[in-house]
């Protein structure tokens, strides 16, 4: 691999290169990660849609996501009918000065059921719950993480039903120190969430350096860093 080629690898930026038929012919690092939360197919959609009506380039400023990774544009290119590339801008989800988390380690079971009876205190919510016993205790500051996860909950206080899940997010990483992390998420999902407080959340998150997704859940992606 010559000095251009490893520019492109390392490329923050995922990039696909496809053949005319939807295989995947490369990939770099980042569009590695991306694979864990997309298919290609909706990928090489993406590509032909995008695709200038000639051979050439074509950049387009469109907001894209998949799973964590937000995207704000992308760039679609060929110059024949055998391939065509497809590279997509990232808006990073974690801040790209994200410092490496510090703390005690700790069990986020311990941490989310305890959050769970705090809310269900004088409360006729039901709470459910479904945990992967496969996450281990992880290093994190438990008293922000309490604090956002109670947020979490204050925004879907108004529902009959309150489902959390702790999960492995498969193929998804992030680098620290140029080690690489995997990724799990606490999960709270409801009918109705509060707009005004989900909007507060996004804040608080992002004021303890948490990443958090609000969509037609509430989700916060924690690296699993063991020590």
């Amino acid at each position: 691999m010559n000095f251009e080629q490893q520019w492109l690898e390392y490329d923050y930026n995922p990039f696909v290169l496809f053949n005319s038929r939807g295989k995947i012919i490369s990939v770099n690092t980042e569009a590695q990660f991306l694979l864990g939360s997309v298919t290609p197919s909706v990928l090489f959609d993406l590509a032909q849609s995008y695709a200038s009506i000639s051979f050439g380039f074509k950049t387009t400023f469109t907001e894209l996501e998949y799973g964590r990774y937000k995207f704000f544009g992308l760039t679609v290119g060929y110059e024949d009918e055998d391939q065509i590339g497809l590279k997509l801008y990232q808006a990073p989800s974690f801040k790209l000065n994200t410092k490496k988390p510090e703390g005690e380690l700790t069990n986020i079971f311990t941490i989310t059921d305890l959050c769970i009876s705090t809310n269900s205190i004088s409360s006729n919510i039901q709470y459910t719950k479904s945990y992967d016993p496969a996450i281990p205790d992880v290093i994190i500051n438990s008293n922000s993480l309490i604090k956002l996860l109670n947020k979490m909950y204050s925004c879907v206080a108004d529902n009959e039903v309150i489902d959390t899940k702790v999960f492995y997010r498969i193929g998804e990483h992030i680098k620290f120190d140029n080690k690489k992390y995997s990724i799990f998420s606490i999960s709270i999902s409801a009918k109705k969430i509060d707009k005004l407080k989900s909007d507060e959340l996004k804040i608080m998150a992002e004021n303890s350096n948490f990443y958090v997704e609000i969509s037609s859940t509430l989700t916060i992606n924690i690296p699993m860093i063991t020590s």
